[in-house]
């Protein structure tokens, strides 16, 4: 398995459109991947068609159909059900599919220990470990920072956390489209979730196990002996940041653990495109406004 981190970057290439569905030659470049266009209508169609399905023929509709394919992973339990089922699938190297993990650096001991035995269970699949930018540990993230950035700016934590390093990953690996690990059953926004969704940035992204309720994600992990994370059975059944996370009680609905207390369901990975972002798309042509001005105003004093 491999790891790596470095640039930021965000998917234009990949879009809804009213008009034709199918791919286009993005450049010249053999390397570069076909741009993916979707119609409405063909989107509304092939969700139709998937939610039928089982998780494991979506995922191959998947691998046969998208380009630039990768799972993003926390590894929750759907995630790791999603990685099992593409391993039984006996894929040849070029069709298999890479996993992308954003550390945070604040995640559960426990997470990082699963990571390990994922990494011994799955030793054919490679792994892109991503972390915020510039820093390798939560000591320099707070020196970075500030401490506690998740409670004294919660938006800005999300982005050097989570948003950002997403972005880079997806620029650096080409990644054209990504399996999820969400359903509807985990509620909230979640609740009308559809098998494929393209987002504003562009970005494919398929729920394959959408259908799936927390007990037949559990009976799966059970019969096929798939790794989990140990404070699942310590009453956590969503997985975050230690900060962030907490276990629930009988009844609860299984995000509930998530952000206790606070209006909020989504870290921003899978919201629209993060107030924060938006803020530094700001404050970054606001930069280049006052530059020009600056610009200008020494070509006047020297004509």
């Amino acid at each position: 398995m491999s790891s790596r981190c470095s640039t930021i970057g965000d998917m234009d290439d990949i879009s809804v459109h009213d008009t034709e569905s199918g791919y286009v030659s993005g450049s010249g470049s053999e390397s570069s991947l076909p741009e993916i266009h979707f119609t409405k209508p063909h989107l509304a169609f092939l969700n139709r068609q998937l939610q039928f399905l089982e998780p494991q023929d979506i995922l191959r509709w998947c691998i046969t159909s998208l380009p630039g394919l990768f799972q993003t992973t926390a590894f929750g339990l759907t995630g790791l059900v999603t990685l099992d089922m593409l391993s039984k699938m006996k894929l040849p190297r070029p069709q298999m599919v890479d996993l992308i993990f954003l550390d945070t650096l604040h995640h559960f001991s426990e997470t990082l220990a699963l990571v390990d035995r994922v990494r011994a269970k799955y030793p054919l699949v490679n792994l892109h470990i991503y972390k915020p930018d510039g820093v390798d540990t939560a000591e320099e993230f707070a020196q970075k920072h500030g401490e506690r950035l998740w409670q004294t700016n919660d938006e800005l934590y999300d982005w050097v956390a989570k948003v950002e390093p997403a972005q880079r990953a997806y620029r650096e690996l080409q990644v054209a489209a990504v399996l999820t690990g969400r359903r509807r059953s985990q509620g909230g926004k979640r609740g009308d979730l559809d098998a494929i969704e393209v987002d504003e940035a562009g970005l494919i992204k398929v729920n394959p196990l959408a259908n799936w309720s927390f007990q037949q994600v559990q009976d799966y992990v059970k019969e096929n002996e798939v790794p989990y994370n140990e404070l699942l059975d310590r009453g956590y059944k969503s997985i975050g940041d230690w900060h962030s996370t907490q276990a629930i009680k009988a009844g609860e609905d299984e995000r509930a653990g998530r952000w206790k207390g606070q209006a909020k369901t989504e870290c921003g990975i899978h919201n629209p495109r993060s107030k924060f972002a938006q803020y530094l798309k700001e404050q970054e042509r606001k930069k280049k406004e006052e530059a020009l001005q600056k610009a200008l105003a020494q070509l006047e004093v020297a004509a």
